[in-house]
């Protein structure tokens, strides 16, 4: 029971929207690098650019551009050689 009343919740959340700030399209295009940055840093993408996480889960589009950035700037980034000494 508890879980269709949380189910419920979510589809009452997700109907009215986000109770805090949120971005338009627009602004949510001109942020993402920022936002993407952020996230990979773990530096509070969400303190930082307000709104942004509530578009991303509200907008399709602007969710599947941030969830491709990501993966490729994710992708992009020099690692650390595995197994210790290159010597």
């Amino acid at each position: 029971m508890s879980n269709a009343r949380a189910e419920r919740q979510r589809l009452i959340g997700a109907l009215l929207g986000p109770v805090g700030p949120e971005l338009t399209c627009e602004e949510c295009f001109e942020q993402l690098d920022r936002y993407v940055d952020l996230t990979l840093a773990e530096r509070d993408p969400d303190g930082a650019v307000p709104g942004m996480r509530a578009h991303l889960l509200g907008c399709p589009a602007c969710g599947h551009d941030y969830e491709s950035l990501l993966a490729y700037v994710a992708a992009a980034q020099p690692r650390p050689p595995v197994g210790g000494s290159e010597a």
